[in-house]
């Protein structure tokens, strides 16, 4: 096995419902093992946050992004992988032949792994389009700009209302050239 003596992220396969599981179960190892805490450092189950109608009432609630999958942050070594694949739940990494193959740059910024900074070129009651999403192609007002967590409340009209839309600050472009 070929060890990548840089971190990188990795993709793990599970059993379906057992992501939060294998976390759990992987954090604790690593916690138990000291040798293992300079190796794998973060594991993460992306969620989302969605708002469900239930009873007829607006509830926020979140599920996983990429169900049956979890992303470890680790120095890749036949240790960490023994630990990683031996973990209860896991199926193995994904890659040819169960054999881990690191995410690039570009799929761990597209997966939303790691948090990265967003400049951005408008600002509170600036007219901005949505990019991408359920409301793509939606134009409306900002209302509220969050540079901490890294998003944005858009007012859009949508059959005759103003709706807020909570999105990310990457979600949106000004309408302005």
């Amino acid at each position: 096995m070929a060890e990548n003596r840089e971190p990188c992220w990795y993709v793990i396969h599970t059993y379906s419902g057992y992501e939060n599981k294998v976390k759990d179960t992987l954090e604790k190892s690593v916690e138990n093992n000291p040798a293992m805490q300079n190796l794998i450092f973060e594991i993460k189950v992306p969620m989302e946050d969605v708002v469900e109608i239930r009873n007829g009432k607006r509830v926020k609630s979140q599920r996983k992004v990429y169900p049956g999958y979890v992303l470890v942050h680790m120095i890749e070594t036949s240790e960490s992988w023994y630990v990683v694949r031996n973990t209860r739940g896991v199926t193995g990494f994904v890659g040819p032949d169960g054999r881990p193959v690191p995410l690039t740059e570009d799929e761990v910024i597209k997966l939303g792994v790691e948090k990265r900074s967003v400049t951005v070129e408008y600002e509170v009651g600036d007219l901005v389009t949505v990019i991408g999403g359920s409301f793509d192609g939606f134009s409306g007002i900002v209302d509220n700009i969050d540079i901490e967590n890294d998003t944005v409340r858009v007012i859009i009209s949508m059959m005759g209302r103003d709706t807020p839309l909570e999105l990310g600050l990457d979600q949106v472009e000004s309408a302005v050239d």
